[in-house]
């Protein structure tokens, strides 16, 4: 029982509800007695004061009397009252003795300015004034005007109203005392009211718990009134429902075992008539990348291949094996379909059963084998067929002219200098996907480097005959992280991409931007060259693809490729967009660094 959860926090909310009913009823209780006493400590000094005016109207000169005056102030202590007296050149004539003030106002000197620029209100000729000393005193301030010897003259009468007297505290203790015995008088009535509701509750948790563990004979109570009976008859429900579930499921199962404990693959079981009764889960998601056509029954949504569902009407009426391969450009798939015979009579054939696996990532990274060893086998032997034959006419003597030799010479070096390239290149391209090959990532200024970048290009583009600019959307960029030398390489390979592709006349442009909430730069190199076909688009970062070789551009292929491994080793990423005949734009990010130093 001391450990249902339903239990505790019920008590705790009591608990936690009586606390904060007593907290509440002395607070209100502070403020209406605090209001209370103010109101009567207020109405009190101001009957006093009252009764001082109308001792001072029916004898107007008493205070001509140098003697009364004294005495008067040396025995007003007793009221409880302050009391100054004030000519009209704001002159305190008498007052209080400092040792009988009854306030904290120890300190005359600026006291008569202060009262004389009070709003007094009036209360039939005596004007007071209440303010506030702090949350909970307050002090009365009278002013009322007299006459000695003929000469005009204010006395003022300063009363200090205490929030809280004795008796208010007293009964403050008894309300604490009286609300918090009567919290404890309720937590038995309420844990008793609680630990009865929860008993029932934890019955049917137990039933739940031996359901759990597949004992249906057991029932819950159902003799309660109102929801917990009710929770009860859903349970015996779902008891009778389950037990017939499990034992329909438990045949099924029996029959689909040796399938399902067998293959992981999409597995789709028919009938007779070839209508699907039993599927697994991966044949819903098998054929997400075949054409979607013609699928006005529900087995082409199953499988969208007429060929398939006439192998198994073939695989059910000839009982043999049938195997296919379906291939296109998106998708490969791997069938085989067995027949199914009654478990009965091994001779009747009840249905089929077809296995499917996608082969699709197989054969692509088989084409992409051979088309690397290919494409390697080309790019070395142009180079190399070159060299063969400048060096044989050179080496047989047939070379007369030493203009012609050395001719031949610079172009064998030019040869031999692309072959180094070549294999510089694919060996920084392999070490990179291998992840063999580390560099450092540092702070550093961006706008700087795409300055010398710019600096750099700037004649190139002009012999070429391309306009070159550099547009800064953002401004000046901020420091961002990456390896300088590397980002450098990345805009060089973009950069001559461009200029390859790019006629005289066009233009190349460097642009920059940077998103305050992505924290990233970015980076774009843009030309209004021949642009990518569509279907050449998806491939460009491919190793050794070109996606113009009719022109026969320069280059081996690997550039972008090394572009877009040196952004993902940095944490970046590398896009493309482009229309074909009318241009490309290579965009690639930068994360903004934390730390704004620049490293050197």
């Amino acid at each position: 029982m001391f450990q249902s959860t339903l239990l505790k926090r019920t008590m705790t909310l009591v608990v936690l509800s009586l606390l904060a009913s007593a907290i509440l009823a002395t607070i209100a209780f502070l403020v209406a007695g605090r209001s209370a006493t103010i109101t009567v400590e207020l109405d009190r000094a101001l009957e006093q004061d009252v009764k001082f005016q109308g001792l001072f109207e029916k004898n107007p000169h008493c205070f001509d009397n140098v003697d009364y005056r004294i005495f008067f102030f040396d025995t007003c202590y007793a009221t409880g009252h302050d009391y100054y007296l004030v000519n009209t050149n704001g002159d305190i004539v008498n007052s209080t003795s400092i040792e009988d003030r009854n306030i904290a106002v120890k300190d005359t000197s600026s006291l008569v300015p202060l009262l004389n620029s009070l709003a007094y209100e009036d209360l039939n000729g005596l004007e007071y004034y209440v303010a506030d000393l702090n949350m909970y005193d307050m002090i009365l301030i009278t002013r009322l005007q007299i006459s000695i010897d003929g000469s005009p003259y204010y006395l003022y009468s300063l009363s200090y109203l205490n929030g809280y007297s004795e008796t208010i505290v007293k009964y403050l203790n008894i309300l604490l005392l009286s609300t918090l015995m009567a919290a404890f008088a309720m937590l038995v009535p309420a844990y008793a009211f609680v630990s009865r509701m929860v008993l029932p509750l934890q019955k049917i948790n137990e039933v739940a718990m031996e359901y759990g563990k597949g004992n249906f004979s057991i029932r819950a109570d159902e003799s309660h009134k109102g929801e917990i009976g009710e929770l009860g008859q859903s349970f015996n429900f779902l008891a009778d429902r389950l037990s017939k579930s499990i034992s329909d499921l438990t045949s099924e199962r029996n029959q689909l075992q040796d399938i399902f404990d067998v293959i992981s693959d999409g597995i789709v079981v028919v009938d007779k008539d070839s209508v699907p009764v039993t599927t697994n889960k991966a044949i819903h998601k098998l054929f997400e990348r075949a054409e979607k056509n013609n699928m006005f029954t529900e087995r082409l949504q199953l499988i969208p291949f007429d060929d398939v569902w006439s192998d198994f009407e073939d695989c059910i009426s000839t009982g043999e094996t049938k195997t296919r391969q379906i291939d296109s450009r998106d998708y490969a798939y791997q069938c085989t379909i067995i027949p199914k015979y009654d478990s009965t009579d091994n001779t009747r054939i009840i249905g089929a059963t077809g296995f499917f696996r996608d082969i699709f990532e197989e054969q692509k990274n088989e084409r992409f084998r051979q088309d690397y060893v290919a494409n390697i086998s080309h790019e070395l032997r142009t180079p190399l067929q070159t060299l063969r034959g400048l060096i044989e006419p050179l080496s047989d003597g047939m070379v007369k002219k030493e203009s012609d030799r050395q001719r031949y010479y610079q172009i064998i070096l030019n040869e031999t200098m692309r072959l180094s390239r070549l294999i510089d290149d694919m060996l920084e391209l392999s070490k990179l996907q291998s992840r063999t090959l580390a560099f450092k990532t540092f702070p550093f200024n961006l706008n700087t480097l795409i300055s010398n970048i710019e600096i750099r290009f700037k004649p190139i583009m002009k012999e070429a005959g391309i306009k070159f600019s550099v547009q800064n959307n953002y401004g000046e960029l901020p420091t961002v992280i990456g390896n300088p030398d590397r980002v450098e390489q990345i805009l060089v390979i973009l950069l001559d991409n461009a200029k390859k592709y790019t006629p005289a006349g066009k233009t190349i442009t460097i642009a920059t931007d940077y998103i305050e909430t992505e924290k990233k730069v970015y980076v774009s190199v843009a030309d209004t060259g021949q642009g990518i076909h569509e279907y050449d688009i998806g491939h460009i970062f491919d190793r050794f693809f070109k996606a113009d070789r009719a022109r026969g551009k320069k280059g081996s292929g690997l550039g972008l490729s090394i572009a877009k491994e040196l952004l993902t080793y940095m944490g970046e990423t590398i896009t493309v967009n482009s229309k074909y005949e009318e241009g490309s734009t290579f965009t690639f990010t930068l994360t903004k660094a934390e730390v704004p130093d620049v490293w050197d």
